[in-house]
């Protein structure tokens, strides 16, 4: 285990989690690695849980992470009562059910926000940050395991650093990552990207080992799910966007080789770039936040030569093979930190194509990506609105309908707006594709109702959009044939 300390001095730091644990007091801010359900640390806040429903303490603590995190950590110290408040983005039941009963005060974020408010000390005074490691460097620097997140802001600007190194992850994925922060307004500074591989950085989380105060040791993996495969509706919006896609480029719209893509997690995203592996597009590149199966399928068929994200979320089945393949994927794959993989500036120039989950989409193409009637949140907004506002191109897909049919996922007004029509250029279901790019508001509501609406929706949202129709014709004295027939 030694081994994975370079540092020798450091080597007398190393001491167990439940040790590691007592260095929290009440009413810290404490900053951990992780990004989608890996990278973060494991054995320190099953620690910490311990202690505190041993003790029966409620630490009062503010929990901020690169986004969601596993179930040994937002999980543990929800059911532990440890905290009180969370940023920027969770996707755990314990904490989202706390969360919506007010017990933890939670706050949304763009994730490309988030390394920027800790420089500024927006957050406060971080106190502790602990971060996953694969091992620490001969001058200290911290080596990622699949995530990076805000782990790098969070070593720079915390008190003390708590360093949980994973045994399960080898010790070959050190060279995968480039680490390169920004200054912070108004001294920052062009970030030199130009295409997604290009390599800025260090391989390493660059720390004082002074500011190191513990080690531990962990053997747990990451707790992340294997994906299931793309059901009908998923894969129907998958052939949709592909199809559109093929066209844009036959149009001219887009080039050849295709610009950079970012995917988001889950169903939908996994069966789009599968349907990218059947389709006849050559020499893919990515630039994205979260690297899924799919990415690594792709690498090893020859479609995509590059992927730039800040996590490799990859199934425990596909772990194995990742592994094996660590020395070759170094020099296509790039973990960076989300301020860069996130960065407005870089998304901007390299014209990406965003494509993001939406849980429902209304007649003028404004999105709700993350609250329940409005009101009960699920998991946050995560980095879709960084790429949603600066993409080339940027498409959401949604199935048309949820609950088994009986609600529709296009309606006249979502109930909260995450991405507002100025964002969005398309919105894809499983019934069709709605490009809202150069309509006016009525020519918008008229695609997305005959395109993306469920069938069993659409006379109630068309007798809607008549109705507005016809208050607006009355608001302004004009008759309502006016609006049916504007050359009249």
């Amino acid at each position: 285990m030694m081994d994975r300390i370079r540092n020798a001095k450091l080597r007398e730091k190393v001491m167990s989690p439940e040790q590691a644990a007592l260095l929290v007091k009440p009413g810290m801010v404490i900053g951990t690695s992780g990004f989608t359900g890996v990278g973060y640390p494991k054995a320190f806040p099953l620690a910490l849980q311990e202690r505190a429903e041993k003790e029966s303490e409620r630490f009062g603590l503010t929990l901020i992470t690169g986004a969601s995190v596993g179930d040994e950590l937002d999980g543990a110290l929800a059911r532990s009562g440890a905290i009180a408040r969370r940023y920027p983005y969770q996707t755990n039941p314990a904490i989202r059910n706390s969360i919506n009963k007010g017990d933890i005060a939670y706050v949304d974020m763009h994730l490309g926000h988030v390394p920027q408010w800790i420089k500024k000390g927006l957050f406060g005074k971080i106190d502790l940050a602990v971060i996953e490691s694969a091992g620490i460097d001969e001058r200290g620097g911290i080596i990622p395991t699949m995530a990076v997140g805000c782990s790098d802001a969070l070593v720079q600007c915390a008190e003390r650093v708590v360093v949980e190194i994973n045994l399960s992850v080898p010790m070959e994925i050190e060279g995968l990552h480039d680490i390169y922060s920004c200054e912070s307004a108004p001294y920052t500074k062009p970030i030199p990207i130009l295409s997604p591989g290009d390599r800025i950085g260090c391989s390493a989380i660059a720390c004082d080992p002074e500011k190191i105060c513990a080690i531990i040791f962990c053997w747990l993996p990451d707790g992340n799910k294997e994906l299931a495969e793309a059901n009908t509706e998923q894969q129907a919006i998958a052939d949709h966007l592909i199809e559109f896609i093929k066209k844009e480029v036959a149009a001219g719209h887009l080039p050849e080789p295709l610009p950079p893509i970012q995917s988001g997690v889950g169903g939908v995203a996994n069966a789009v770039l599968s349907g990218l592996e059947k389709s006849e597009f050559r020499d893919l590149s990515l630039y994205t936040e979260v690297m899924q199966d799919s990415v690594i399928r792709l690498m090893n068929s020859g479609k995509v030569v590059m992927a730039s994200a800040t996590a490799l979320t990859v199934s425990p089945s596909m772990r194995p093979e990742m592994f094996e393949q660590l020395e070759e994927l170094k020099g296509k794959i790039v973990l960076r930190p989300e301020e860069i993989s996130n960065s407005a500036e870089v998304i901007s120039r390299l014209g990406v194509i965003a494509i993001n989950t939406a849980m429902e989409a209304d007649l003028s193409g404004n999105v709700n990506s993350t609250h329940v009637d409005g009101v009960r949140v699920m998991n946050g907004i995560g980095g879709s609105g960084d790429f949603a506002r600066n993409a080339g191109l940027t498409i959401f897909t949604t199935s048309s309908t949820t609950k088994n049919g009986s609600i529709s996922c296009i309606v006249p007004q979502v109930s909260h707006v995450d991405h507002t029509e100025h964002d969005v250029d398309v919105i894809i279901t499983e019934q069709g594709l709605a490009d809202l790019r150069g309509l006016t508001a009525f020519e918008r509501a008229e695609k997305m109702i005959k395109n993306c609406a469920h069938p069993k929706f659409r006379a109630g949202l068309e007798a809607y959009l008549e109705k507005v129709k016809a208050s607006a014709c009355a608001k302004h004295g004009l008759p309502a044939a006016w609006m049916l027939d504007p050359e009249q």
